[in-house]
């Protein structure tokens, strides 16, 4: 490569928003597009589903983030996973599909961002995705990212269905479609037992593509500018400092982590930030790093009286070998789960319009929170988080070297909000997976245990035990003033030849997981960008 080859589109980080935004971008024969990844070009993992727990804290395709440790979390540096490959975290996550609620999406378009209305955003969700089990109004097949419902069979599921009706919970056929409450099986990134990360998904059909050309390794330092426009991208790949220039528009999608480090290492950001590290300020923009949100994730386990029905001794000894065995020839069982084979979209009070958490059922229990390995006993493990946290936290850079990692301050539960709703949260899980249905499987209480029930001491075991769910967003918002830092066509503010497409640029936080969301970001910003190229 030369030393400043040009390009029409420099897009920075193929995660589940640039790899989605290359690809499209790239079906035009006539723009050339350069993707950059800082990651590996791959990971022999990567392809089975369970890669969640193996690749959880694995260096090489993994970044490894730990946030600052905080007085809310009982000071503790909380691991901080992103995917560190290409495919980013849509290669390592635990493969849930989730749009959110339509009131996510109207909030957004309410604090100034026309076009993204759920109206709006419905149509790039049904093109998108291939929903195995049929088209309605709601749910579309022949798009390029395969959803289907988790195969896993376990009486223990049947059970947790009969407990949650008990408990006056509804059951939910699909939680992507008119309704999102109730207990449901959990809709997949998964086809035929094989991880559908955004890179299989949208880039593996585009790679042949002679306009596209996809780095690895390759890790963007810095933005180059012409004045207040835009021009390319300065990175590091095998040891050589290397230039791409933008003959139209450079488009940041690195996550709601790295992004905001890059445009603060590019001197964009908070003149305070950038002068502690000796960085000249370029353009300031007080929102960059701030406003994160992300899900804090609650849990409760219990042992399990009869054998057979947790992961934890179905692949105790010569176990781990039989399901290796079973996923070669059938492309089932442990190695092809998702994170959580059920889901539960619940309300903590009943005056509520629409769902407030999200709940997670696991035939497993893990040894500790690196989800490195699992317990020697057989368990049921319930989780739960706040579906839309008021709790704001931070990330800047911590220096001025693009290798060291940035500053993660999550302020987790510092909200009264917060802190009442995960009380009532790990209340109500607690409540289904104690109901009478699942007395003939469910054992004791391991953690937090019977004797804690008051809501200081709940709030205490969260605050001591919870861990991020791995969905930050907000860094780089998408709004109008001040605080915003792009606006609603995703072009940051005040800079020409500039865009940001990845879950920082969300307003706040979907009722969910991030990664579907994460991908309609990116369509939507390739349907900006060829609106624009037209007018």
């Amino acid at each position: 490569m030369n030393q400043a080859e040009t390009y029409d589109f420099v897009v920075v980080g193929a995660g589940s928003a640039g790899s989605a935004l290359a690809s499209r971008l790239s079906e035009d024969p006539k723009l050339k597009v350069l993707l950059l990844e800082a990651g590996a070009a791959s990971h022999p993992y990567t392809s089975l589903p369970m890669s969640f727990g193996l690749l959880i804290d694995h260096p090489t395709a993994n970044w490894r983030y730990r946030s600052v440790p905080e007085e809310g979390t009982a000071n503790r540096p909380i691991p901080v996973p992103r995917g560190r490959v290409v495919g980013g975290s849509s290669s390592i996550n635990g493969l849930v599909y989730v749009r959110g609620q339509p009131i996510d999406y109207n909030t957004w378009a309410q604090f100034g961002n026309r076009g993204w209305s759920f109206d709006d955003v419905l149509p790039i969700f049904q093109r998108m995705e291939n929903y195995e089990h049929g088209a309605d109004d709601w749910r579309s097949q022949g798009g390029p990212l395969h959803v289907c419902e988790a195969y896993d069979q376990n009486p223990l599921y049947d059970a947790v269905f009969a407990g949650a009706e008990s408990i006056g919970l509804k059951r939910n056929r699909d939680y992507n479609g008119a309704d999102q409450e109730g207990v449901v099986r959990t809709q997949t990134t998964i086809r035929d037992g094989r991880r559908m990360s955004a890179a299989v998904a949208y880039l593996t059909p585009a790679r042949n593509r002679p306009n596209l050309r996809i780095l690895a390794d390759a890790h963007a330092t810095r933005l180059l500018f012409d004045g207040t426009r835009c021009v390319g991208v300065a990175y590091e790949q095998h040891g050589r400092t290397l230039e791409a220039r933008a003959g139209r528009e450079v488009v940041v999608s690195s996550g709601a982590v790295a992004t905001p480090q890059l445009l603060e290492l590019s001197g964009i950001g908070r003149p305070e930030v950038l002068g502690r590290h000796g960085i000249a300020v370029r353009h300031e923009l007080r929102g960059v790093g701030e406003h994160l949100r992300d899900h804090i994730n609650a849990r409760v386990y219990w042992r399990l009286n009869q054998r057979g029905l947790s992961y934890n001794d179905r692949i105790a000894g010569l176990g781990k070998v039989w399901q290796a065995l079973r996923y070669l020839a059938t492309r089932r069982g442990f190695l092809a789960l998702p994170s959580a084979p059920l889901l539960g979209f619940l309300k903590t009070r009943p005056d509520l319009e629409c769902p407030d958490i999200q709940m997670h059922v696991m035939p497993y229990v893990i040894r500790d929170a690196s989800r490195r390995s699992l317990q020697p006993w057989p368990g049921m493990t319930l989780t739960c988080y706040q579906l839309r946290p008021e709790s704001l936290g931070s990330i800047h850079i911590g220096s001025a070297d693009p290798k060291k990692h940035p500053e993660i301050r999550f302020n987790f539960l510092s909200d009264p909000l917060d802190q009442q709703t995960m009380i009532d949260g790990v209340k109500l899980i607690r409540k289904l997976g104690n109901s009478t249905p699942l007395d003939v499987y469910r054992g004791e209480e391991v953690d937090p245990g019977p004797s804690v029930t008051s809501d200081a001491d709940l709030l205490d075991h969260v605050r001591r035990t919870a861990n991020t769910a791995f969905h930050p967003i907000g860094t780089c918002r998408m709004a109008p003033g001040p605080e915003g830092v792009v606006d609603s066509r995703l072009r940051v503010h005040g800079l020409q030849g500039l865009r940001i497409a990845d879950a920082s640029i969300m307003p706040t936080m979907v009722s969910g997981n991030t990664n579907a969301a994460s991908i309609m970001i990116g369509e939507k910003a390739s349907d900006l960008i060829r609106e624009d190229l037209r007018a």
